[in-house]
């Protein structure tokens, strides 16, 4: 294990056939104010990305590279990446996100000003600059994920039962940092000891839910998961999915199945958990029908 650096940033971006929009991911985290670097863990990408990127940046040494022989999975990748990482912090940054100003100084800051603070999340934005969904969420129980999958979580202002797990929007508009369940998986950072004091991410995940997952343990830890609302980054969502749509949601579905088995209470009661199976898998086999008539529609639109 390397040794660590202090005031160093370790920035994981991993790739898997990721797109054009891997070379400005990149190039965002290497344009950091504080001293950084870059660890681009390749998933056997075919696309040439990776190979574009690494000649951009040839002469810079804060860009290393490592490459997987097969597609290991995003939290296994991660991992990776993390154990050959010097920095006292580590952020795990999707390869569709564009870091905006001083993010990765200001991720610092904020863990430094409260030790308790285990995992830090930021304000997530579309392209448009809205708010992407996912920035605050709670643990994903089954009676929020019913709540949520029927509609009914909408109420949950009127009727604090039916709460969802997307949470509201924040009442302070956003800004500074709040303490909540979970955050999007598409930046986090955390401090490196806590990383590894919980082993990291769980490499059960393929892709999908290792975030919600990785939150909860760091809270079970005794650390706090937080997010930054004044640090904004922008997320272009499922452009490295898109042509793989299936692929995708299967893992999904398989992290959904996973995190249930390790968290929820009704995991233990054989009749629930028949009941859930059976749930996540018929949605899958809905996502999957549907999916021609989306692209269809998204098409006869553009």
């Amino acid at each position: 294990m390397p040794d660590v650096v202090p005031g160093l940033t370790s920035i994981v971006v991993v790739a898997a056939d990721s797109g054009p929009l891997l070379a400005k991911s990149v190039g965002t985290a290497l344009a950091s104010s504080v001293p950084v670097e870059v660890i681009l863990v390749d998933n056997a990408s075919s696309d040439g990305e990776v190979e574009r990127v690494a000649a951009e940046h040839v002469a810079d040494a804060r860009l290393r590279l490592l490459r997987n022989g097969a597609n290991l999975g995003f939290g296994p990748a991660c991992n990776r990446g993390a154990a050959t990482a010097r920095g006292d912090v580590l952020v795990f940054l999707n390869p569709d996100c564009e870091l905006l100003g001083d993010s990765i100084g200001g991720m610092r800051e904020a863990l430094h000003a409260d030790d308790r603070i285990g995992l830090l999340g930021v304000a997530v934005c579309n392209a448009d600059g809205t708010p992407a969904r996912g920035n605050r969420r709670r643990d994903p129980t089954l009676r929020r994920a019913l709540a949520s999958l029927s509609g009914l979580a909408r109420f949950e202002s009127r009727w604090p039962s039916l709460q969802g797990v997307e949470m509201p929007p924040s009442p302070a508009g956003g800004s500074g940092v709040e303490f909540v369940e979970a955050v999007s998986g598409a930046c986090m950072a955390m401090p490196r000891a806590v990383f590894e004091s919980i082993g990291g991410f769980d490499e059960g995940y393929f892709l999908h839910v290792e975030d919600l997952d990785l939150c909860r343990r760091t809270r079970d830890a005794g650390w706090r998961v937080a997010m930054a609302g004044d640090l904004r980054i922008v997320h272009a969502q499922g452009s490295s999915s898109r042509s793989r749509p299936v692929f995708v949601s299967r893992h999904k579905h398989r992290g959904m199945w996973r995190y249930f088995r390790k968290f929820d209470s009704l995991a233990g009661n054989p009749l629930a958990s028949a009941a859930v199976w059976f749930g996540i898998w018929s949605h899958f086999a809905v996502v999957v029908a549907v999916h021609p008539l989306r692209s269809a529609l998204r098409a006869r639109r553009s």
